[in-house]
C-alpha cells in the first residue's frame, strides 16, 4: 500500500526563511506560486521578459525577473517550464547559479528520469506532482481544500530533502487531500502511459473510431457526435465521482449489459498487447528519445498529426453543435 501523508505529517517550518524561485508561470507555475505566497513563503518568479506569462505574473501582483536572477541565492528552485524547454533553461540559467544544498524541485519526472537534466551531486532533487491542472490546484486551495500530490525524492544530499519537499507539498495545499510517496520512474512512466494509452491517445482515437463507424454505416454525423463524444462527459463525470461502480449504478440496465458483455470485445487482447508495447517503449526510453528528436527537428511529424486531428470532420460537426449549446458558450465567456 502506498504511504500517504497529510497536514500533520508535514513541518511548515522546514521552509521558514527559505527563498523559493519558481521558474515558469503557466498552469502549474501560476497555481503553485500563488498558493506558496498565500502560505507565507518567500517566492521569486523567473520568466522570459515580455511574454504572456510575464504579463500575467505582473497582473497577479508579482515583480518577475529573468530566470537567472530568480535562481541567484535561491534555496529552492522549482522547474515548472514546459518539459522540452527545461534542459536548455537549466543549463543556461539554473545550473551555474544553483547553490550547494539547494533543493531542485520538479512537477514531472521526465527530464530527470531520462537524463536530460543532470544536477550536480551537491543539491537535493525531488518532485511534487499535483494530480490536477494548476487552475484546480489554485481553486481548491482558495476553497480551503487541496489536490492530491505525488512526492518523490531522487537525491537527498542534505538529509533534509524529504522534509522540505513535504513542506512544499503542504504549502501548495497537497497535504489537505493526500500526498502519495512514489519514485521519479514510476511517476514518469505511468503518467506517459496514461496520456498515450488511455486519457488522451486512447480516448480520442476511441471517440473518432466510433464516430467514423456510425457515419460510414449511414447514420447522421450529428447523432453520431452526440453518442460518441458529447455524452462521454456524462460517463466520465460519474467515473470521476465514484469509480466504474458509480457509473454502472446510474446508467440504464441495457447500457450496463452492453458494457459488461461488449466492452471486452472492443478492448480485446490485441489492444492490451498494444498497450504493453507502448508501456515498453516508455520504460526503455524509446518514446523519450523519439519525442526529444522530434522536438529538436522542429516537430514536423507532431505538426502534421496535430493538423490532421484538428481538420477531422468530427471537429467541424462538433463546433456547429456546440455553438447551439448555451451552457457551453456561457462557460467559455466566463473562462
Amino acid at each position: 500500500m502506498t504511504k500517504l501523508y497529510f497536514e500533520n505529517d508535514a513541518n511548515p517550518q522546514a521552509l521558514a526563511g527559505l527563498r523559493i524561485a519558481v521558474i515558469g508561470y503557466g498552469s502549474q507555475g501560476r497555481g503553485q506560486a500563488l498558493n506558496l505566497r498565500d502560505s507565507g513563503c518567500q517566492v521569486a518568479i523567473g520568466l522570459r521578459p515580455g511574454g504572456l506569462s510575464w504579463k500575467q505574473a505582473v497582473a497577479d501582483g508579482w515583480t518577475p525577473v529573468e530566470p537567472a536572477a530568480a535562481v541567484e541565492g535561491a534555496d529552492v528552485v522549482v522547474m515548472l517550464a514546459p518539459d522540452m524547454t527545461q534542459p536548455k533553461l537549466y543549463r543556461a540559467a539554473v545550473a551555474p547559479r544553483l547553490k550547494p544544498g539547494a533543493l531542485l524541485l520538479f512537477s514531472h519526472g521526465f527530464n530527470i528520469h531520462y537524463g536530460q537534466i543532470q544536477p550536480a551531486e551537491n543539491v537535493d532533487v525531488a518532485m511534487v506532482a499535483p494530480k490536477g491542472p494548476g487552475s484546480l490546484v489554485r481553486r481548491q486551495y482558495e476553497e480551503g481544500r487541496g489536490v492530491p500530490c505525488l512526492l518523490a525524492v531522487y537525491r537527498d544530499t542534505t538529509g533534509k530533502a524529504f522534509e522540505r519537499t513535504l513542506a512544499y507539498a503542504r504549502a501548495i495545499g497537497g497535504t489537505r487531500a493526500a500526498v502519495l510517496e512514489t519514485t521519479f520512474a514510476e511517476e514518469t512512466e505511468t503518467d506517459l502511459f496514461g496520456e498515450q494509452a488511455v486519457l488522451c491517445g486512447g480516448v480520442s482515437e476511441m471517440v473518432v473510431a466510433g464516430w467514423e463507424t456510425l457515419t460510414k454505416a449511414g447514420y447522421s454525423p450529428e447523432v453520431a457526435y452526440f453518442e460518441c463524444l458529447h455524452e462521454l462527459k456524462l460517463i466520465v463525470d460519474l467515473i470521476y465521482e465514484g469509480g466504474i461502480s458509480r457509473m454502472l449504478q446510474f446508467v440504464s440496465e441495457t447500457a450496463k449489459y452492453g458494457d459488461l458483455s461488449r466492452g471486452s470485445r472492443v478492448i480485446d487482447e490485441r489492444v492490451r498487447e498494444t498497450m504493453r508495447k507502448i508501456l515498453g517503449e516508455i520504460r526503455s526510453g524509446e518514446f523519450a528519445k523519439e519525442w526529444i528528436a522530434e522536438d529538436a527537428a522542429g516537430r514536423p511529424r507532431y505538426n502534421a498529426l496535430l493538423k490532421r486531428d484538428k481538420e477531422h470532420p468530427i471537429e467541424k460537426i462538433g463546433a456547429e453543435l456546440r455553438s447551439r449549446m448555451a451552457w457551453l458558450r456561457e462557460k467559455a465567456a466566463s473562462a
